[in-house]
């Protein structure tokens, strides 16, 4: 398995796509491209037309897919709010990849005996999801790739540059050698291949982890007996003052789900972190951008520019197996808005496992499992590593 991967700035789509097919062939020598992924973001969108095509004709055989994005992610560099076009190409003996378009319109899905026709889709290894979140019900996508690919890891990003000020609103995706302008490409990997998710959401937690013994919905009403809201004010009259300030726009609330153990003591990767959209002071209640129940463990989070570092780079540090490259799906939250300079994430990367090729793009909402089961993200990096079966960490 070898992966390659390149990024090219120029404001000429022609002159932009030469050179990172260039240097993308440049890398996999004679190895022939069984999947190509391209991110480009709208600077470049009077070439979208011809940018798949010319892909595809570039590296015949391959499975081709992509979308429009707000920053792309390439080379070792992370390119944002300026023209970028990234390429991450892949050669995979005794694996297989195929690029799908799924129109907005889940009825006109494969069908269960459409993709058990197709036997490396039937029995992919991995499945990424590129979403466009203007057209495609994204949760239901989520849901469907779930119940289609029980065993296959999940990962992907929403498609982010048709959001810009630069023309009407509206995302592109690239699936073969065609260009589509609604729904998903959903790509299948079979054969030989495994994959390693790295969900780095950002956050660190504080206080206590709690239950929930009295709730309804996405409501907390109760937790450790205690009206959800009183709990709340507990954990932030422990706190520091500088974390209090934090409190009034980057506190989160973390879900233990279903398929983690619900044990007091939580693990990060067994954590999925949610919004805290609202409160009812005469009832004590909470809301969270979650369903909850009784029984299930919450635990409150900050979210920071450090603790978002510290987050990934122990998440990074944690035992992986070898890789031979790498996706990553980055919400354009992150990056330079996050933490004041460029290629953080990516540095990290380079700096924990080495010289693994990495492309991507900055998205709006990530896609990653947690505890085994597939979610949408904000505010995440998410990691897709990419080996042979028998490589073990």
């Amino acid at each position: 398995m070898r992966w390659a991967t390149s990024i090219a700035t120029s404001t000429d789509t022609d002159e932009a796509i030469e050179e990172v097919v260039e240097s993308i062939s440049a890398q996999l020598g004679p190895t022939r491209a069984d999947l190509v992924m391209a991110f480009v973001t709208d600077h470049l969108a009077p070439g979208f037309a011809r940018l798949s095509s010319e892909i595809a004709r570039r590296f015949p055989g391959a499975a081709v897919a992509g979308c429009t994005a707000g920053g792309a992610i390439g080379g070792g560099v992370e390119v944002e709010h300026r023209p970028a076009v990234s390429l991450v190409a892949a050669s995979l003996p005794g694996a297989s990849a195929r690029a799908w378009h799924l129109p907005s319109n889940p009825e006109e899905w494969p069908d269960v005996d459409e993709i058990e026709a197709d036997a490396g889709a039937a029995n992919a290894a991995a499945v990424i999801v590129l979403p466009c979140p203007l057209s495609s019900p994204v949760e239901d996508l989520l849901a469907w790739c779930d119940a289609r690919w029980p065993q296959a890891v999940k990962v992907g990003g929403l498609a982010s540059g048709g959001m810009t000020t630069r023309g009407p609103a509206g995302n592109t995706l690239f699936a073969g050698d065609e260009r589509h302008r609604e729904g998903a490409v959903v790509v299948t990997m079979s054969g030989d291949v495994a994959v390693d998710t790295i969900v780095a959401q950002g956050c660190r937690p504080i206080g206590d982890p709690l239950v929930v013994t009295k709730g309804l919905g996405n409501v907390v009403l109760e937790l450790d007996g205690m009206p959800a809201l009183r709990a709340l004010e507990a954990v932030h009259a422990t706190l520091p003052p500088d974390e209090k300030k934090l409190c009034r726009h980057s506190l989160f609330v973390g879900v233990v789900p279903d398929t983690a153990p619900q044990a007091r003591e939580v693990r990060r990767r067994d954590v999925l972190i949610r919004n805290l959209i609202g409160c009812d002071r005469a009832a004590g209640a909470l809301a969270v951008g979650a369903p909850v129940h009784v029984g299930q463990i919450l635990q409150f989070h900050l979210r920071t520019a450090e603790a978002s570092a510290q987050d990934l780079a122990e998440l990074l540090s944690e035992p992986h197996a070898p890789s031979a490259g790498a996706l990553l799906f980055s919400c354009v939250g992150r990056g330079q808005l996050l933490y004041g300079r460029p290629n953080h994430d990516s540095d990290v990367f380079r700096r924990t496992l080495g010289a693994v090729p990495l492309g991507g793009f900055f998205c709006n909402g990530e896609v990653g499992p947690v505890a085994g089961k597939t979610f949408l993200h904000g505010y995440t990096s998410a990691f897709a590593l990419f080996r042979k079966r028998a490589a073990q960490a």
